[in-house]
């Protein structure tokens, strides 16, 4: 199990993790907070073709983010498996 800080947008398909923290602006930190990307929170990728916008089932919902938003969440990789909800 790996603690190293990753971007989101750097898991696989089928990947779970954890978040350890959000970069950027009050205003991107509030509203992702708003969604459940909160330090801790278990999330797991669903979509991820490599380009263009990719789906994280997080606290029991599927969230549509885009690569700049994922390039700005750090996670911690292999975090255990994610529960469902």
């Amino acid at each position: 199990m790996s603690h190293d800080k990753i971007t989101l947008s750097d898991l696989a398909p089928g990947e779970a993790g954890a978040v350890r923290e959000l970069a950027g602006g009050w205003g991107f930190t509030s509203r992702l907070a708003t969604l459940g990307f909160t330090p801790g929170a278990r999330l797991t990728m669903v979509q991820n073709f490599g380009r263009g916008p990719l789906i994280v089932s997080i606290r029991g919902t599927r969230i549509a983010l885009g690569r700049g938003e994922a390039a700005k969440v750090y996670v911690a990789r292999g975090e255990g498996e994610v529960p469902n909800g």
